[in-house]
């Protein structure tokens, strides 16, 4: 953060601190600003033994797998969140109330060379019968099903998705 930040937002001074990755503060003028932790969602979408993946279209993470989800704005719940990205991404429609929630884990996003913490809150939803997948090729490739005993952590591209799925393999052997 000290690399993108030189400068106080407030009064323009170069007498800035960063405490803890997300707290800046100037000693000149006293201002203090909280670069907090943003929420984002991940979907785990079964079918039968298979778990959906899309291939990343842009970066991060450019070609790498990811799952279905995003980032949650403001005056949503991170279920309406989930929801909301499943409809842009894949023209997927899942109710909220088929969205159950699993776990979450801290992640690092970089975006334009700024480093966001973000805390990504894991939701777990079964594949509507019938339904059929439209992707936002501007952030989708392409779409993967894949056998849980078959999908390789190493080609997901967030450790934190890394890890959730892992999680969710190993429990549901």
């Amino acid at each position: 953060m000290q690399k993108q930040f030189n400068y106080c937002p407030h009064c323009g001074a170069s007498s800035i601190e960063i405490y803890d990755y997300h707290r800046l503060h100037c000693s000149q003028c006293d201002f203090v600003y909280f670069h907090n932790v943003a929420t984002a969602t991940a979907i785990i979408i079964r079918r039968g033994n298979e778990l959906l993946f899309c291939v990343r279209n842009k970066e991060p993470m450019l070609g790498k797998l990811d799952l279905p989800g995003g980032f949650v704005d403001p005056k949503e719940s991170a279920e309406e969140g989930a929801q909301r990205e499943l409809k842009e991404e894949l023209n997927l429609d899942i109710p909220v109330e088929n969205l159950r929630y699993y776990r979450s884990q801290p992640n690092k996003y970089l975006y334009k060379d700024v480093e966001y913490r973000t805390c990504d809150l894991a939701f777990i939803a079964n594949f509507p019968e019938n339904a059929a997948l439209n992707l936002e090729d501007n952030e989708i490739q392409s779409i993967r099903w894949i056998a849980m005993q078959d999908v390789n952590l190493q080609e997901i591209g967030f450790e934190s998705l890394r890890r959730i799925v892992q999680q969710y393999i190993e429990e549901n052997k």
